[in-house]
């Protein structure tokens, strides 16, 4: 992984503060990203397309475990935020543990919040949040095609017919 992307929310504050001074628009997407699949990087992709620099915070092993249950995440966050980093549209990666992105958002206060095609704009968690720094929102990745619960069903249905 290039060491720069995978970032403390400190360091990435610093370098997201110089991204603005430079008049470069910030986007922020969110999530858990445990096994990828092609609506993980449809999303991505569109979000990327929304300003000049993407940041993407992921959900550490802890709060995914929170959020979905014993068995997650399926693969853990250092693997998973490498993964993240390996995109080129994908500028810096940052872990968090808390049970939802607000801290992150205020402190980086992107131009942009991107959330997938999962949410409307009324329904965002963070939607708050952001019009209280006059951020926006945006809802990338077109129609859900696929979840990571699906895939793991796939999977399992699979592995019982072959087994």
């Amino acid at each position: 992984m290039k060491p720069k992307k995978l970032r403390s929310l400190a360091e990435l504050r610093k370098a997201v503060e110089a991204q603005k001074r430079r008049g470069r628009r910030i986007v922020l997407a969110n999530g858990c990203f445990d096994l990828f699949h092609v609506g993980h990087v449809r999303y991505l992709r569109e979000s990327a397309n929304q300003g000049d620099v993407l940041v993407v915070a992921l959900n550490s092993d802890s709060s995914v475990r929170a959020l979905k249950g014993a068995g997650r995440p399926l693969l853990p966050q250092r693997e998973r935020a490498e993964v993240l980093a390996a995109f080129e549209f994908v500028d810096h990666v940052v872990i968090f543990r808390e049970p939802n992105v607000e801290k992150v958002l205020l402190t980086l206060k992107p131009d942009v919040h991107s959330k997938g095609s999962d949410y409307t704009v009324e329904t965002v968690p963070e939607r708050e949040t952001v019009k209280s720094y006059g951020g926006t929102i945006f809802i990338a990745g077109g129609p859900k095609v696929r979840s990571t619960k699906d895939v793991v069903g796939l999977i399992a249905a699979r592995k019982d017919t072959d087994g």
